[in-house]
């Protein structure tokens, strides 16, 4: 679509400015504030837009992407919230040790999650080929105001997707702590 080809060009643009930005410090305070910015642009096109599958509309998808993130809650991490959307989820956990004191790595979380939901939804959806999108967005939290703002941001989801007034009216939105 027309959002996602001018949000690559922005995003390329981004790129070549922080290129030419010598110190490292600014650098990289610019990249992390450009990151953010342009994730909410995408975000907010994803989440109002109804072109493109929407397979996660369907109770038995939705259901099957909660209960492998809930399975994976205190076993390779802690699942501190997400929101599944008609066409994308949203996640935040932490890893946790393995019995080896080793973390697992977010790229392998995902991976692990990603293989097992497709393969499971392509059975439920009668169809073959990719269900997930490739890319995926990772950020560190560093602080616990910086945790409080993100989690804030994904439970608002369904919102400011005006597919509800509260975000508690989601059925697909989950919050372990109080906020």
């Amino acid at each position: 679509t027309a959002i996602l080809h001018e949000l690559r060009i922005e995003a390329e643009r981004v790129a070549r400015e922080l290129a030419n930005i010598s110190d490292e410090s600014t650098r990289t305070q610019q990249a992390y504030l450009s990151h953010r910015r342009l994730f909410g642009r995408w975000d907010t096109a994803l989440g109002l837009t109804d072109s493109g599958p929407m397979w996660l509309r369907q109770a038995p998808l939705a259901r099957l992407i909660a209960d492998s993130l809930h399975h994976r809650d205190g076993k390779v991490c802690d699942l501190l919230t997400y929101c599944i959307m008609p066409n994308h989820i949203h996640i935040v956990f932490s890893p946790l040790p393995n019995s080896d004191d080793h973390y697992p790595s977010v790229t392998t979380i995902m991976q692990s999650l990603k293989a097992y939901t497709a393969r499971e939804a392509n059975k439920l959806l009668d169809r073959q080929g990719q269900f997930w999108q490739r890319e995926s967005y990772d950020h560190w939290v560093r602080n616990s105001n910086e945790l409080r703002r993100i989690v804030l941001y994904v439970i608002s989801n369904p919102v400011k997707a005006k597919l509800v007034d509260h975000w508690q009216d989601w059925a697909w939105t989950y919050c372990k702590y109080p906020l």
